[in-house]
């Protein structure tokens, strides 16, 4: 009698353990945001793993004696250390881009800090804040974007914050370059005014808006010094009612208000003056302010001062015990000069 002998084969597993490593790894590396920082190699991974996939899917479809699913192990074993390498291609982008983002935010930073100090004081500062607080909502917005790793826009909103301070760089030249063109005329103010002081011995008064500084001079020398605050915005003479701005030019004293006035004592200037007015009808004709601008007036150097920032309307602002010592030597008349800067004197 015959005897049959029956081969048993093993039969072969599919890779499920395999395919779930696979999958566990591709999302770690989502995770690690390797979609958006590691993305060619994220989406080898993904592509290994549908690979794979699809060839444990063809072998399950045989039989059970042809099924070999070596090419599907090797799929997602090569998946698996893909997508590894993914998760640390991002992390390491993360980590160079947040570096990067993070030192521009500190040279931002830094260089606001810089322009703040280096315009405290200044008659420009309140033109300069415009610039300075754009380039601070850029910083601050490139740290939300970068917490949110929004790198390449938390970078440019870095850019638009520098061009800010580019303009007000800019503007500086240019203010620089007027105060360059006018610094002769503002010498000549002062020393006419030294001069009618030292022939006539009388008192009077000169202004230096940049110093922030009140000097009364008699005979043409210097008496006393007097620290001032002076409009919100006197970077430049005053052009219209209004803009902030505190006149420059030759004065004098038209009243003189020892009591009854709003800001304790004051002395009333002649501005309006002629020069301001054919300044004025010229603004207007050149388009430089409205047609419908008004001249303003109420000039005065009064009290209620010592606040440490600008802040009138256009006036000169004293202290009360500054008002009280220079309305000893003030009266109806006495010249004021007004000057953005007197570089010469005293």
């Amino acid at each position: 009698m015959a005897i049959v002998t029956l081969l048993v084969y093993p039969r072969p597993d599919p890779p499920l353990a395999l395919l779930k490593e696979a999958r566990s790894a591709i999302d770690r590396a989502a995770e690690a945001k390797a979609l958006r920082f590691a993305q060619r190699t994220y989406h080898t991974a993904q592509t290994l793993l549908n690979d794979g996939w699809a060839e444990m899917g063809r072998q399950n479809g045989r039989l059970v004696l042809f099924r070999n699913y070596r090419t599907a192990d090797s799929l997602f074993g090569l998946a698996i250390r893909t997508a590894h390498q993914a998760a640390g291609e991002s992390t390491q982008r993360i980590a160079h881009f947040d570096s990067l983002t993070q030192s521009g935010q500190d040279e931002l930073a830094g260089e606001i800090m810089v322009w703040r100090e280096a315009l405290n004081g200044s008659l420009m500062k309140l033109k300069a804040e415009g610039y300075i607080s754009s380039a601070r909502l850029c910083l601050e917005t490139s740290r939300l974007l970068a917490g949110q790793n929004e790198y390449e826009d938390a970078l440019m909103a870095l850019i638009k914050g520098r061009l800010w301070l580019g303009q007000l760089s800019n503007t500086l030249g240019e203010y620089a370059n007027d105060e360059a063109q006018k610094i002769n005329q503002w010498r000549s103010w002062v020393q006419q005014t030294l001069a009618e002081s030292r022939k006539q011995g009388t008192y009077a008064v000169i202004i230096d808006k940049s110093a922030h500084k009140t000097y009364l001079v008699g005979s043409g020398k210097l008496v006393h010094t007097y620290y001032c605050e002076l409009g919100y915005n006197s970077a430049h003479s005053k052009l219209f009612a209004g803009d902030g701005a505190t006149p420059e030019g030759k004065y004098k004293v038209t009243s003189v208000k020892a009591r009854g006035s709003k800001y304790y004592k004051a002395l009333l200037i002649n501005y309006p003056n002629d020069p301001d007015k054919r300044r004025f009808r010229e603004n207007k004709r050149k388009g430089i302010i409205s047609a419908h601008a008004r001249i303003g007036g109420l000039i005065e150097i009064h009290g209620d001062g010592g606040r440490g920032e600008d802040w009138t309307e256009g006036c000169v602002a004293l202290t009360n015990g500054d008002m009280d010592h220079l309305m000893r030597y003030v009266t109806m008349g006495t010249p004021v000069t007004i000057v953005r800067r007197s570089d010469r004197w005293p």
